[in-house]
């Protein structure tokens, strides 16, 4: 059985956003990057959500569409998260600095 390429992840190897968002370098603000990750995660649970609703009606043909829309939810939250946290303890470790 042939294994085919696997697929790039988009934003884990560059400052871009993560799914298929534009790139942040574009605008080179941190902040409109950060408000772009949030937003892309939001759409990225609504579509979960929606495909989740569909399955458990029963109007889903393929379930592998719930399951990747969900997979990709769950790892965007978390990488999200990991990013937040970072950023605080970042200002918590400023804050600590003596003037």
């Amino acid at each position: 059985m042939a294994l085919g390429p696997i697929e790039s992840i988009q934003g884990v190897t560059g400052t871009g956003y993560v799914g298929t968002a534009k790139p942040a370098a574009a605008s080179g603000d941190f902040g409109t990057a950060l408000t772009g990750a949030v937003d892309n995660l939001q759409s990225l649970q609504s579509k979960s959500k929606e495909l989740a609703v569909s399955a458990v009606t029963g109007n889903l043909d393929d379930i592998h569409k719930a399951t990747l829309a969900s997979t990709r939810a769950q790892v965007t939250f978390e990488l999200v998260a990991a990013v937040r946290n970072k950023g605080i303890d970042a200002f918590n470790e400023i804050m600590r600095m003596q003037a």
